[in-house]
């Protein structure tokens, strides 16, 4: 009896966590893929809103990158505009709504890693069940977990396009305990940088890359493990 409850919480425990290690891997992964940011900044006009050239733009996108990989608890943009060189483009109410921004995705990476812990620990504790089967069951779990992040993203994704921006304001108000991300498109740099149509883009690449990921652990990958090594 308890071997068996042993092994369904270990099986339940990938299932589980699988999704989440996929969906908190693509979120740093598009945070920091640097042709996001070119992307919007073409798509969305930002140089007309800013008043700062696209190789300006770009500098600051670097910073901004930089800034959530590095320790410095405060952001500090330097870029030149109008030919003048500008010491911090933010100012203090969108630098602290920053390291907030920071904090959430310190918290996503510390998901990522977990979730990753948790699966290669759920997978070699079934050696200790002695099972001949154990790892075989493993990975299929893996690859259910394809089949449950499949489901997630397309429920998600069905309510983003329904209605991003109610989600959007749901989000801040569920991730920030302040309303620092209020913030005014007539003078404060970071939302002219970044309207609510970055994010929606930002959100439908993060669900892309998730729904491709499980597609291929749901349906391409249990195929090319019975054809090759009979799982």
């Amino acid at each position: 009896m308890l071997k068996r409850l042993f092994g369904v919480t270990r099986l339940s425990l990938i299932l589980i966590v699988v999704p989440l290690l996929l969906i908190s891997t693509n979120v740093r992964s598009v945070v920091a893929f640097p042709y996001l940011y070119s992307y919007g900044f073409e798509k969305y006009d930002i140089v007309a809103y800013t008043g700062i050239e696209i190789e300006q733009l770009e500098l600051a996108g670097q910073q901004i990158r930089d800034y959530f990989s590095n320790d410095e608890e405060w952001i500090t943009i330097r870029v030149e505009r109008h030919g003048e060189i500008v010491p911090n483009l933010f100012n203090e109410r969108e630098i602290l709504h920053m390291k907030d921004v920071k904090h959430l995705l310190n918290k996503v990476e510390y998901v990522q890693q977990i979730s990753l812990v948790l699966v290669i620990t759920s997978v070699l504790l079934g050696f200790l069940t002695r099972n001949r089967g154990h790892l075989a069951r493993s990975v299929r779990y893996i690859c259910r977990g394809g089949g449950l992040t499949l489901f997630i993203t397309f429920l998600v994704g069905l309510l983003v396009v329904v209605g991003f921006q109610r989600i959007f304001i749901l989000f801040h108000l569920v991730s920030f305990d302040n309303d620092l991300w209020i913030l005014d498109p007539r003078r404060d740099f970071l939302i002219m940088m970044f309207p609510t149509g970055f994010f929606f883009d930002a959100t439908m690449l993060i669900a892309l890359m998730t729904v491709v990921e499980g597609i291929v652990l749901w349906f391409v990958a249990p195929r090319i493990l019975r054809k090759f090594f009979n799982i």
